[in-house]
């Protein structure tokens, strides 16, 4: 099999080369719009050749990855549907609600598949997590806790464009979350401070929020989220039900100390970005992908699941502003 990737910067190149880590793939093939940079990657990555436009990258795939800029994602997908090619496309697939809306009508009209690189949904232990929930095993959901915290903020230069902290960091969890509970979200409450850094604020931003979903069934869930973890980098799922209580994320570079006589200090080598704390869910995720391209599994990250994540971003953007909690008055569920 032979699968397309377009743009090879730091998250491009990555997938490229755990594609090619894969037997089932025979090549990779790369299209990046910089002149050069595809033809300095293939020289790096196995099985891998470079072309110089889209279109030869779409006739010669039978499946492409998207990772270009955000802002070309619409119409580099819309050319990859035209094409018939499955594609497998990073957050977001667009920028606002109403150009998302009208890109899933398209995808779902076409018939293509279209994944969406919410890559928690491809973490084996969060997949274990959704399985046991699934199979009843959890019983009836009470609560669900979620963390995620950066190591270190990003470059300032990319926050007035970043969307927010609700679209860009707790982004993940909104899809994951909802996605695990299986119920639709009736209310959104959100609350945000500037702790770490006043580019946030000049930025109409926070750099530490926390939000609470309530689910049609009466469970909760609180979400929190951070620009900056002295320790590393944190991302951590709880969910606690009537006949167990599961974690996701605990393990020996877990980036917290216990202050227990018995309890884990924080490892020498805590996660330090979330491309390590994610490694298994970055391989498997493409692994899924030339499955769904093969036919063998169904797309577990369809398009208009993340219609659900955006429309609870804006309504934490919303209840961030104004103080107040959101009622979710249409079905919002992954």
């Amino acid at each position: 099999m032979r699968i397309g990737v377009a743009g090879v910067g730091r998250i491009g190149t990555m997938h490229a080369g755990n594609l090619a880590s894969l037997d089932a793939v025979g090549e990779v093939v790369l299209f990046d719009p910089v002149p050069g940079r595809a033809a300095a990657a293939a020289t790096t990555i196995g099985k891998a050749r470079a072309v110089d436009d889209l279109d030869t990258l779409l006739k010669d795939s039978d499946g492409v990855l998207i990772a270009t800029p955000t802002d070309t994602h619409p119409a580099t997908l819309r050319r990859a549907l035209a094409a018939k090619v499955p594609a497998l496309c990073e957050k977001p697939i667009a920028s606002d609600y109403a150009q998302m809306s009208a890109l899933v009508d398209d995808i779902e009209a076409s018939g293509v598949e279209v994944l969406v690189g919410f890559q928690r949904r491809f973490d084996p232990a969060i997949a274990e997590l959704y399985r046991r929930i699934r199979a009843g095993e959890v019983g009836k959901l009470y609560l669900v806790r979620a963390v995620g915290n950066d190591a270190s903020p990003p470059d300032f230069s990319y926050l007035p464009a970043s969307g927010g902290i609700f679209r860009d960091l707790l982004i993940h969890d909104l899809d994951a979350v909802p996605w695990l509970v299986g119920e639709p979200v009736v209310e959104v409450f959100a609350s945000g401070s500037v702790l770490v850094h006043e580019a946030f604020a000049e930025a109409d931003d926070v750099d530490n929020a926390v939000v609470m979903l309530k689910f049609a069934g009466g469970a909760h869930a609180v979400l929190a989220g951070g620009r900056h973890d002295p320790l590393g980098y944190d991302h951590r799922i709880e969910v606690l039900g009537s006949k167990d209580s599961l974690a996701v994320g605990v393990d020996p570079r877990t980036p917290l100390t216990s202050l227990e006589p018995e309890g884990p200090v924080v490892a020498t080598d805590a996660y330090p970005g979330f491309p390590e704390r994610f490694h298994r869910a970055y391989l498997n995720e493409m692994a899924v992908f030339v499955d769904v391209v093969a036919g063998k599994v169904a797309n577990p990250s369809p398009a208009r699941d993340s219609l659900t994540s955006l429309a609870l971003a804006l309504a934490c953007d919303e209840s961030r502003r104004s103080g107040s909690p959101v009622r979710i008055t249409q079905e919002v569920t992954a």
